[in-house]
């Protein structure tokens, strides 16, 4: 039995390696057949056959042959073998040959590889008609490339070039095609194309196709088709054309609607990780805390950091003196990971300066807010001249990790990952603070102190560990969010400052002191502002009319969307 079982599987593998050998030479031998082919015509026929083919040795070959590479080796008495000559000469000036129709060195009787001259062979010939096959061919070789990406860069470059004689390499291509992406792109150049053939009817079946495709690309071929169509009298196909641009601009409206929404729930899931933080230190402690940007300008410089130590490191002046900040010097998948470092050191960077301005200056300004007011704007300015002092005033990048580099496209609509991520995260900090506030021992103790500060000292509660331990949570979330902020744009000792305003008016329409207000509150400024921005065409009035939207709410709830409920008597 296992003798059969062998026997099979030997069958297999040896009729499995024939095919591949077959259809890996079958490219080569219709080129080795184009060489022999006693007349130009049948030689432009089999050369224009490799149009699209995926063997990558087919472009040098042609090139070659365009170039007098290639040479025929006649032995006495039996049909001639094209061979390349390759390496280096030797002493007598000859160098290896090797068969163009298997790509293997070509050897004699005795098995041995056969070295030739140039000079005493006939290099295989070629003429301009043959040349001009061969470039088509040649601008037609990427559209069979392994790469997909490359093939796609291909198809839309050749197929916008409206060229009617590519067609018939776009359909055997097409026939074959697996990949959804390339296939369409065939199917769109194919009927982009097909717009410059004189038949109204191949016209008109290409415009249903690019309807149906819904192609932004062929706007404007469409519209010129329609104008001719019209000066042509030519009605059904006028008629179709109008109805393909209108199936695009409403598929336009679908992207822009898709695309606003994507990008103010992006935004709105910034704003809320930059206000979170605020919305515990301010909303839950009662500190108005200016210096909260430069926490988020801390995270954002801390992210930088992590990625040079990763890289080649970096030399930092610090304070009149020079400091050398050693790299690691990795490379590939490892260096890629430094993002996933930096995320919790920027917590811990920002949380532990948090906690440093909390047992400095903070914790003799509770209950007077106007003047820890000021005294956080004077440390805000200090943070900004001290960053300026080390990093320089001008901006850093900071470079994305390829995972987030990219962007998913869904029926042309573009999802960038970092926004993805950063709208995932969001999630899963606002998550991770709920729980903290609700289900741990040092959450009770936080809703405590902030309820009532005297009544929990009364009960044996530490109140100035929990200040300290609140503020610091406060400042790290700050911190994180400066880390994700990096990756969207460049880092500078300003960058709080472009985030400590949206962040107030956060907190406050939200309702001071209440997380799901700051989150519905986000999310609403992110999403109005993004709107307003694409139906004004303005950034700037679009933020002036979210300002005043925002003032007149406060007029009419002063309180914000969520009003707090207190026992405290002093509320």
């Amino acid at each position: 039995m296992r003798t059969y079982i062998r026997l099979i599987f030997t069958t297999l593998t040896l009729w499995l390696a024939a095919s591949s050998s077959l259809s890996a030479a079958e490219p080569r031998a219709t080129l080795v057949e184009a060489m022999l082919a006693d007349n130009d015509a049948r030689k432009i026929e089999l050369i224009t056959s490799l149009a699209g083919e995926v063997d990558e040795s087919i472009k040098p070959l042609l090139i070659a042959w365009r170039e007098d590479g290639l040479y025929l080796y006649e032995p006495s008495g039996a049909t001639p073998v094209p061979v390349q000559l390759t390496g280096e000469k030797d002493a007598d000036d000859a160098r290896a040959a090797v068969r163009v129709d298997t790509g293997a060195p070509l050897v004699d009787a005795e098995g041995k590889p056969v070295h030739l001259v140039a000079g005493d062979l006939n290099a295989v010939e070629h003429t301009s008609m043959l040349r001009r096959a061969m470039k088509g061919v040649l601008d037609l070789i990427d559209i069979g490339s392994p790469d997909a990406k490359k093939r796609l860069q291909a198809i839309q470059t050749i197929g916008f070039a409206q060229e009617t004689d590519k067609i018939p390499a776009f359909q055997k291509r097409l026939a074959i095609e697996e990949n959804s992406k390339v296939r369409r792109a065939l199917r769109e150049a194919i009927a982009v194309t097909q717009l410059k053939d004189p038949s109204d009817a191949v016209k008109l079946a290409a415009v249903k196709e690019l309807k149906e495709l819904h192609s932004l690309s062929s706007y404007d071929l469409i519209r010129t088709a329609m104008r001719e169509a019209d000066a042509a009298k030519s009605t059904e196909l006028a008629t179709e054309a109008k109805a393909a641009l209108v199936a695009i601009d409403n598929h336009k409206s679908n992207i822009n609607f898709f695309g606003t929404l994507f990008r103010g729930l992006s935004l709105g899931s910034i704003l809320l990780i930059v206000a979170i933080g605020l919305a515990i230190t301010f909303g839950l402690m009662g500190v108005i805390n200016m210096a909260h940007g430069e926490m988020i300008a801390i995270g954002a410089y801390t992210t930088y950091l992590v990625e040079n130590i990763f890289g080649a490191g970096i030399t930092i002046p610090f304070f009149g003196f020079s400091l050398a900040i050693p790299g690691m010097n990795t490379t590939g998948a490892f260096y890629q990971t430094y993002f996933l470092f930096a995320l919790p050191l920027s917590f811990l960077t920002a949380a532990v300066v948090g906690i440093g301005l909390e047992r400095s200056i903070i914790r003799f300004l509770y209950r007077r807010p106007l003047e820890s007011l000021l005294a956080t704007w004077g440390v805000s300015l200090l943070l900004q001249q001290g960053l300026k002092l080390m990093f320089g005033s001008n901006n850093v990048q900071v470079s994305s990790p390829s995972y987030l580099s990219g962007n998913w496209t869904v029926n042309d609509i573009i999802f960038g990952w970092n926004r993805v991520f950063v709208i995932g995260f969001a999630g899963l900090i606002v998550f991770g603070v709920w729980l903290i506030l609700t289900k741990t021992p040092l959450g009770l103790l936080i809703r405590s102190v902030m309820q009532n500060r005297g009544m929990a000292s009364c009960m044996g509660v530490r109140t100035e560990r929990v200040n300290m331990l609140t503020f610091g949570l406060g400042s790290g979330l700050a911190g994180l969010a400066g880390a994700f902020i990096s990756q969207i744009g460049n880092v500078g000792p300003s960058l709080g400052q472009n985030y400590i305003v949206d962040c107030f008016m956060t907190v406050v329409v939200g309702g001071v002191g209440n997380l799901a207000g700051t989150i519905y509150s986000a999310l609403g400024i992110g999403l109005v502002d993004q709107s307003l921005q694409q139906i004004l065409l303005n950034p700037v009035l679009g933020k002036i009319l979210v300002l005043v939207a925002i003032i007149l709410f406060l007029q009419w709830r002063p309180s914000g969307l969520f009003v707090t409920r207190s026992r405290n008597l002093d509320d």
